[in-house]
Formats: C-alpha cells, structure tokens, sequence
C-alpha cells in the first residue's frame, strides 16, 4: 500500500479537423459485444518516462495534441435515427489532465519494479511503483461511453519534477495495435519529431458500408457457415456442477515455461512455420489430450491491420475469426501444418459485420434445432509474430538447453474470477519476451481442476516431445464422447 497522491486536474482544450456522425465500425460492434458477454471493458494501460525538463504544460500539450490528431479519441457513443448505436466524433472540446503529486517522503523500498523503461535514476526509481500501482488499478475504471472521452491521461509529479506519463485508453477506440501507434506518436512527439498522419475511424466507419466491404462481409459468413454447421452445442460440454465443490465456478490460472519457448522455436524452424501458429497448433494437441475434444473448433484473433488502410488506423481493427482443427491420430508437426493452413484462411475472413455473423448464427441454430457456440477462444497477444527467417538468426535449440531450462516451469491458480466467464476456456498467449505465457480462465463446471493443470502442463510436454522428433505422435485417440470423463480435483 502507498501513501495517498494528491491531485489535481488541469482542463486541456482540443480541436480535429475530423468531425461527424457514422455507424460503428465492425471492431466496434465486435469488442462492444465481447464487454456485454464478459462483463468486462478491457480496457488498456500504459506509462511513458517524460523527458527530462518536463512541465505540467508540456504533458498537457502532448495530450491536445493526441485528441487533435485522433478522430477515434474525440469520439463519445449515441443513437441514431433508427435507435443504432452510433458514433459521433466532437470537433473540439475539453479533456481533463490528472496531476497527481507523490509525498517528497517516497521510501526507496518503492524502488521500480515492472516498468522497463524507468531510466537507473534515484528520483524515478523511488517513484515506480506508484505508476504501477496506478497501472493495476486506473484501468479497471469503466468509461461511460456515451459521457467519457476513450482516453484518460494523468501526469505523475514528484518533488516539483513531472517523471511520468500515465494513460488508460478504452477498447472501444483503440486494440493492441493501436495502442502500440499512440505509443509510437508520443514517443515522436517527446523528441520533437512531427508525428505521422494516420487514417481515422470515420473514414473506416464509412468505409464499411460500401458495397465492396459488404460484400467482403457476405464471404466471410460463408466461411464461418462451414466452420458452425456441425459444432456441438459447446465445446467442452454441457456445464455441470462437481459434486462436493464449493465456491467460485470460474478460475484464473497462468502457466510459464521457458522450455516450451525453446521447444516451439525448435519446431518452428523444422517446419518453416512463425511461432504463433505452432503456439497454436501445440495448444490445440494439448487440449484434445486433457479433454478428448477433437476436431477442435476454436476462436481466435487476427488482428486485420494487413489489410489495405488499416495499418495505421487508430481504431479497433482486431476480430475474432474461427479454426477447426484435427489433432487426433497424427503427428504434432502434421498439426502445425493443419493449423498454418487453418489459421491463414481464418485470417481472410476475419474482417465481417458482426449484425451479418448472428444472423448466420441465429439461421444455423434453428436449421440444427439446437443453439450452440464455439467456447473456446486461443488470443496470442504477442505484439510481433516472429517468422521462421527470424527464428533462424537465433541459432540451433539443443535437447540441453531445453532440459535445462524444465526446471523453471511454473502453474499458479491466481484465484476466482470479478465477474462471470461467457466462454468455457480462454487462453492468452502472453506478450512475453523468451518464455511461453499462458493466462487461462476457465469454467470449472465444464473442465475439471485435473483438465485445467493437464491442457497447460500438456503444451510443455507436446512442444518437448516434438521439438527435436518430426514423428512425434499427438497422443490423442479417435474421437469420443465430449462430455466430462474426471472427478473434479481440490481447487
């Protein structure tokens, strides 16, 4: 716990050339659906070191400046005509700035702990872990979309000094990639380089609802038809209530292994396929061996800003697109192969209307007399997918190296989760550097504690196995039954 910052807030006014009224755009649509499902903003935090020098005024020119350049920034929820959400970009405005001042008396024991850019200086170290104690806690904030501008932004001042920029940025104006692009414009902005224009949201909003995209929309459905037809009512089964188990239904768990990352690098250089898709073809081995789904149909995100003028765009592009994969007896090198080609076609038809996917969904429930859902969401969140040209540079992995590194795995239960899980399992691969990450909530009414410790321990022991061994078999049988098979273990 830390003594209580003082604050105080400075009113910032802005202007934007962008000004107007459109519909959401797809990413909009998506993100604001996964919120009502998750209970959820998922809101994104950041900080930056302000250079040295700083004022409170420098800090709030930096913010104008962001809102001036950013449509998406400027861009509060309401209602059209019809009674459709709608978004509407202000021209200008007002935005608060935060200023809040750490007591002179910060004890050194607060010296900085997670943020990797805190230069080796007395006055900032001692004051890191107030960032970080700001960064756990601001962005669990809600925005009221209609009332809040997507950005929050506050200045941390210490002994008359401004050290830090701190900001919490709404996933309704912005996804991971975009985050990385405001990163970016303040980084140019604090070293005095003219920041790079960028397309706007209402330009994508607009854009969406021109013929070409609509029809960009309709070919997608046809993909995400054949992938939905024959899926069962939920991935892992009817949820159940574990007999003699008490407390929370849905848990947070993260698994860590330094050798898996090894492993992974090993057998992406041998097949000549990115890490990412082979994180999410051993993902899948270990989930058809914990749980005896096969073939498993799974969510996944793609990130779209491939796509012409949506590189740069500060908006949120990312959408959920769908995989079906077969893991049972095979190889886990043939799975790497089967989720490559998978995943590449999941990507081209991952940009959609959401309005056109729950018509899909509503049609193919009533056709099949039953309503289902795929329950099961793979997110590598990993900023940059590293491509087997780049894997190569690192050198050869050895069997040593892997073996030695077996004894850093780690699985933690972090607890139970705020709020109610929409899917059965969610797994995010975790934007760490040299290691395999794995966050998971899960619902423990569909996979048992046992399930949960064998799918994540499962990846390490699939990706070690195949590392060096082209052969190496997925282990998973013919399929069977889908439904629960273990007694529930303690949690």
């Amino acid at each position: 716990m830390f003594e209580q910052t003082s604050q105080d807030r400075m009113v910032v006014q802005f202007t934007g050339a962008e000004a107007g009224t459109a519909p959401l755009t797809w990413g909009q649509k998506a993100i604001l659906q996964d919120m009502q499902d998750n209970g959820s903003q998922f809101n994104m935090g950041g900080a930056a070191v302000l250079p040295e020098g700083s004022t409170v005024e420098d800090a709030a020119a930096l913010l104008s400046n962001l809102m001036r350049r950013h449509a998406a920034l400027r861009m509060r929820l309401g209602t059209d005509r019809a009674g459709r959400p709608c978004q509407q970009v202000a021209g200008s405005g007002q935005i608060g700035l935060d200023i809040l001042t750490i007591p002179d008396d910060a004890d050194r024991a607060d010296a900085g702990i997670g943020l990797d850019t805190i230069p080796d200086d007395a006055d900032r170290a001692d004051t890191a872990r107030y960032v970080n104690d700001l960064l756990a806690n601001w962005p669990l904030v809600r925005f009221d979309f209609h009332r809040d501008w997507p950005l929050r932004m506050a200045v941390l001042r210490h002994r008359g000094v401004c050290l830090y920029l701190v900001w919490v940025l709404s996933h309704l104006a912005a996804d991971g990639g975009a985050h990385l692009l405001l990163l970016a414009d303040l980084t140019d902005e604090m070293a005095g380089r003219a920041a790079s224009d960028r397309p706007q949201i209402l330009d994508v909003a607009r854009s969406e609802q021109e013929p070409q995209l609509r029809q960009l929309s309709g070919r997608a459905m046809r993909y995400w038809e054949s992938r939905l037809r024959h899926i069962p009512a939920l991935t892992f089964g009817e949820p159940a209530r574990p007999l003699g188990q008490a407390g929370q239904r849905y848990w947070k768990v993260r698994f860590s292994s330094s050798a898996a990352h090894l492993a992974m690098l090993a057998i992406a250089k041998r097949t000549g396929t990115d890490a990412s898709r082979v994180t999410l073809a051993v993902i899948a081995t270990a989930i058809g061996r914990a749980t005896g789904v096969h073939p498993l149909t799974i969510n996944v995100m793609v990130n779209n800003r491939f796509r012409p003028g949506l590189a740069d765009v500060m908006a949120p592009i990312a959408q959920n697109s769908v995989v079906t994969i077969d893991v049972a007896d095979t190889s886990i090198d043939e799975v790497v192969t089967r989720a490559r080609s998978a995943s590449l076609t999941a990507g081209m038809r991952a940009y959609y209307d959401p309005d056109d996917l729950r018509e899909v969904i509503a049609r193919l429930d009533a056709e099949r007399g039953y309503p289902a859902r795929v329950s099961c969401r793979v997110n590598d969140q990993r900023a940059m997918i590293m491509r087997a040209e780049e894997e190569a540079s690192l050198g050869d992995v050895t069997p040593e190296q892997v073996r030695q590194r077996l004894t850093e795995t780690s699985l933690a239960w972090l607890g139970p989760m705020d709020n109610n899980l929409h899917d059965q399992a969610v797994i995010l691969v975790e934007n760490r550097p040299d290691i395999v990450s794995l966050y998971m909530m899960c619902d423990l009414w569909c996979l048992t504690n046992g399930q949960v410790e064998a799918l994540l321990c499962g990846v390490e022991e699939a990706a070690v196995e195949a590392a060096f061994d082209p052969a190496a078999p997925t282990k998973v049988l013919p399929a069977r039954d889908h439904g629960r098979t273990a007694a529930p273990a303690g949690s």
